[in-house]
């Protein structure tokens, strides 16, 4: 704990940074509760987004499981670009997912089985959901680093500064008490001392 002066202005900065503690936690704790809900409602998400990828490739799967054509659809179907936009959740700046640009190269029809084209199109829904999950995991990995952020500054408030000032307040007003009763006790004494002198100097002009 920091030295502290033992003065009616440190007792006021201490009871100012005190309120100003106090005011500030209430926030705190509401925007860690918020991140905290947030990660939980994108984990929901990444979870029914990755179920989602096993049931397209389950299907991808059972296509060639019924053909003895053995074709290579992902070399007829790749990603171009994933599009995304900036968003912010609880102050934080996050990439929110958008769609995916996908280039598909036609397969010689009379070459090809003929589920190819509904394989192209569940490989690009693929990389679609594929490329959905990247975007939330990255969406998760923000908003935990700032509800570590904010759960330190919560602790720091609880834990630390706010009884810090609590204690400080404490011990100045305690020093300055003392220090009122030692001085009305220094002024009753002299009071006592000059109310003797009078009465000696009375006695003495008697």
């Amino acid at each position: 704990m920091a030295k502290i002066k033992h003065t009616k202005n440190e007792l006021k900065k201490q009871r100012e940074e005190l309120k100003l503690f106090q005011r500030f936690l209430p926030m705190l704790i509401l925007k860690k509760q918020q991140l905290q809900a947030e990660i939980q409602r994108i984990s929901a998400e990444v979870e029914e987004t990755r179920n989602k990828e096993q049931t397209v490739m389950e299907n991808i799967q059972g296509w060639v499981k019924m053909t003895s054509e053995p074709f290579p659809v992902e070399e007829y179907v790749s990603l171009k670009a994933v599009n995304s936009h900036e968003g912010n959740i609880a102050g934080v700046p996050i990439p929110i997912y958008q769609s995916v640009d996908v280039d598909k190269k036609l397969p010689d029809l009379f070459n090809s089985p003929t589920w190819v084209d509904d394989a192209m199109d569940l490989f690009e829904e693929l990389m679609g959901l594929k490329a959905k999950r990247e975007i939330l995991e990255v969406q998760i990995e923000r908003i935990s680093h700032e509800l570590r952020v904010t759960s330190q500054r919560v602790n720091l408030f609880e834990k630390v500064k706010i009884p810090e000032c609590k204690e400080n307040i404490r011990v100045i007003n305690i020093f300055l008490g003392d220090e009122q009763t030692s001085s009305v006790a220094r002024s009753k004494l002299a009071k006592d001392r000059s109310v003797k002198a009078k009465l000696l100097e009375e006695e003495q002009v008697a």
